[in-house]
């Protein structure tokens, strides 16, 4: 029984598969680096990572590295029965896109039940053309996913994954999201939200706004917060 779940990177996945059946971990990875490889899956190496659902499989012990990835995108096809891709399709997004979505929803918060809401927040933003500006996107694409406070330098960064930069979704899943992260994308919490900061009191919670206006009281609230704390980077 092979189990993988809170993962944030392909060499963390390929460890954690080494450890429980045969498949070499440096081939798992150069596999999934292999552009000509996943060309043939119809995949990138932006988007590879997005075809591991986190749950529990049943493996043979002496499955090879190519045979793990083979069977994890028949699940992959699995998963994305007519059902799913007709949720997709109804929000405007291709299940990858859905993946890429959850991915950055599961980075925002740990409070589930909070989900479907931040899923609708930036779905809100994509329908009306206004960026994402999502942090955990800030921190993927400064490789420092530990950042505590987002900074003016951290926004700097000319990354594809910058979605104060650049509009739109970035170019692939910033993790391997939860399978309630997909569910919340695809059954996202209608509203009228376009804003979302973390409450000063720290709780995991967010505050959620309407405008603009709204919005900046909130976050003058948690700088201050951060400030009290001490907490500067």
């Amino acid at each position: 029984m092979v189990t993988f779940n809170n993962i944030r990177t392909i060499r963390e996945l390929a460890s954690v598969i080494s450890r429980q059946i045969e498949a070499d971990e440096s081939e798992i990875v150069s596999l999934l680096q292999d552009r000509n490889y996943l060309i043939k899956l119809g995949l990138t190496q932006e988007t590879c990572i997005g075809i591991f659902l986190p749950d529990t499989y049943e493996f043979w012990w002496t499955t090879s590295a190519e045979q793990f990835i083979q069977r994890m995108y028949r699940e992959y096809g699995k998963f994305w029965n007519r059902e799913r891709r007709k949720k997709a399709g109804t929000i405007g997004l291709s299940p990858m896109e859905v993946i890429t979505l959850a991915s950055i929803v599961d980075e925002e918060t740990v409070m589930k039940e909070e989900e479907p809401v931040i899923a609708g927040v930036y779905l809100n933003r994509l329908k009306k053309g206004i960026r994402l500006q999502a942090d955990p996107t800030i921190k993927f694409a400064n490789g420092d996913m530990s950042i505590t406070r987002i900074l003016k330098k951290h926004l700097t960064i000319d990354s594809p994954y910058n979605t104060y930069r650049y509009g739109g979704l970035p170019p692939g899943p910033i993790r391997i999201p939860s399978l309630s992260a997909i569910k919340a994308v695809l059954d996202y919490q209608r509203h009228d939200y376009l804003y979302m900061c973390a409450r000063p009191d720290f709780s995991g919670y967010h505050a959620f706004a309407r405008t603009l206006e709204q919005h900046n009281v909130n976050a003058r609230a948690y700088r201050k917060a951060l400030d009290s704390r001490k907490i500067f980077n």
